[in-house]
């Protein structure tokens, strides 16, 4: 092995592990879900099966019970040690990537295996999509070309959230995203009721930004984060899978008349392609290469997918 090479992977915070190396790590972890709930759980154009979930989310599954069985103990440590009978905070499990790469699929898997843990835990799952402006702000701000950049989302009001859900309020409200109408959906709500595991999914939720000269404290939306997952995948790969889905798209859900997207229902073939590799070139690929890939480094552990979907290789951080 050469001798940089060498010396990468002795520096490497992660430590990597092959598909076949990280399914061994399933141990004696049961299969809790079926055949049907797995396709349940799947997003249109990914390719989940039995084979995915039992070698890649079930050992994720076993690792992150782990954690946070662990994470309570420390709890009842601290409480020991302070005296106290502060209320158990949550814990709050992050999962960001590029657009198209599969992370609600992730996401929904992830809550329907932990929650099936023996302890059976209450596992919630929310989306930053809730925390976008609306269409109308995004419009006035002249934003609606970088919806789902930063700047997009109300960070504020998605902070101020976390800190709730942190703080053990109860219950807390988050907005409802409608991928239909492509916009929040006024004055409707998903209520989160302390639960003992929050899954939070979105695009730049590793983000930080530039920090204050001053020191003064600035959270960022990882900082309430306990486990992070980026699901990571080549530019060319994620493009194709960006296209197939719009083509896909086009024959479904785009055909319903209250669809934002409407308008390219009756796009041919080519002019489907077209439009939605332009899109992706002005858009999402200029999102990812400037906000979500700078953000792959901070994350505890890192899935690597290949072109057929599946998870090559899986890169968890060290301890």
């Amino acid at each position: 092995m050469p001798m940089e090479q060498r010396a990468d992977t002795v520096l490497s915070p992660y430590r990597s592990f092959s598909r076949t190396e990280w399914a061994a790590l399933r141990d004696d972890a049961p299969m809790t879900l079926s055949g049907e709930e797995v396709q349940r759980l799947r997003s249109l154009h990914d390719r989940l099966d039995m084979k995915e979930v039992e070698e890649i989310y079930l050992p994720l599954s076993r690792l992150l019970s782990m954690y946070v069985a662990a994470t309570q103990r420390l709890f009842r440590a601290q409480q020991s040690f302070l005296k106290t009978v502060d209320i158990k905070m949550p814990y709050i499990i992050g999962v960001a990537g590029s657009v198209a790469v599969g992370k609600s699929t992730t996401a929904r898997v992830l809550q329907a295996l932990l929650a099936r843990w023996p302890n059976v835990p209450k596992v919630d799952l929310i989306t930053t999509d809730g925390f976008l402006y609306p269409n109308a702000v995004l419009d006035r701000e002249g934003l609606m070309e970088k919806k789902g950049f930063p700047e997009s989302y109300d960070l504020p009001a998605l902070l101020t959230f976390l800190t709730d859900v942190k703080a053990g309020r109860r219950p807390v409200r988050a907005p409802i995203y409608s991928h239909l109408v492509y916009d929040v959906v006024p004055n409707q709500w998903v209520e989160v009721d302390r639960p003992d595991i929050l899954i939070v999914e979105g695009l730049n939720v590793l983000q930080t930004g530039r920090l204050p000269k001053d020191g003064k404290a600035i959270p960022f939306v990882s900082d309430f984060f306990d486990f992070s997952v980026y699901i990571d995948a080549d530019e060319d790969v994620l493009r194709g899978w960006y296209v197939n889905r719009f083509l896909t798209l086009r024959g479904t859900a785009f055909r319903d008349p209250k669809s934002y997207f409407h308008r390219y229902s009756n796009l041919s073939d080519e002019e489907a392609t077209e439009t939605a590799t332009s899109i992706w070139s002005r858009i999402n690929l200029v999102n990812l290469n400037e906000n979500i890939v700078p953000t792959r480094q901070r994350a505890d552990l890192i899935l690597k997918k290949q072109a057929n979907h599946q998870v090559a290789e899986v890169s968890l951080r060290r301890l």
